[in-house]
């Protein structure tokens, strides 16, 4: 039983070999390409700013502000959407438009200032199928009193004069 067993060992061991050795042999040593990358797409979309800056706002006043976009290729430009990074930032675009060579279009970014504190938000802009460009929107929202201002007093004074 120990002579089978030590055969068959063998016999496995040397179809492992044998097979790795074949491997080599059978398959002709072929030249290696090289990987010719595609070449990249034209870009036909620009920006004439990629971020903007609201600086300190106060919370609870929503803010926009409007990112010029030019076409600045040789065939149109379709933008297929505009998405923001979360729910408090709201994209606004001219839907289903073709933007002409050297023509432009706008994209309205609001933000709802709630949360008190610094913020950057990104908005990706897809175009033309699948080519994508990322704007920002960043600032400081600064928290405003929960009570009003007191009352001034010394109005009723000079109404009494």
């Amino acid at each position: 039983m120990k002579k089978i067993i030590t055969l068959a060992l063998v016999a496995f061991f040397a179809m492992q070999v044998n097979a790795q050795e074949s491997d080599t042999k059978t398959k002709p040593a072929e030249a290696v390409k090289p990987a010719i990358p595609a070449a990249p797409a034209e870009d036909v979309l620009g920006l004439k700013e990629i971020e903007f800056d609201f600086g300190k706002i106060p919370q609870g006043k929503p803010v926009t502000h409007v990112f010029e976009v030019k076409n600045v290729g040789k065939d149109s430009l379709k933008i297929v959407t505009v998405q923001a990074s979360c729910g408090c930032t709201t994209p606004e675009w001219e839907h289903d438009k073709a933007i002409a060579p050297k023509g432009s279009t706008k994209i309205n970014v609001g933000y709802n200032a709630a949360a008190a504190g610094p913020f950057t938000k990104f908005i990706t802009i897809t175009y033309n199928g699948t080519l994508t460009k990322q704007i920002t929107i960043k600032g400081e929202v600064w928290q405003t009193p929960a009570a009003s201002a007191p009352e001034n007093k010394a109005t009723q004074d000079l109404k009494n004069n």
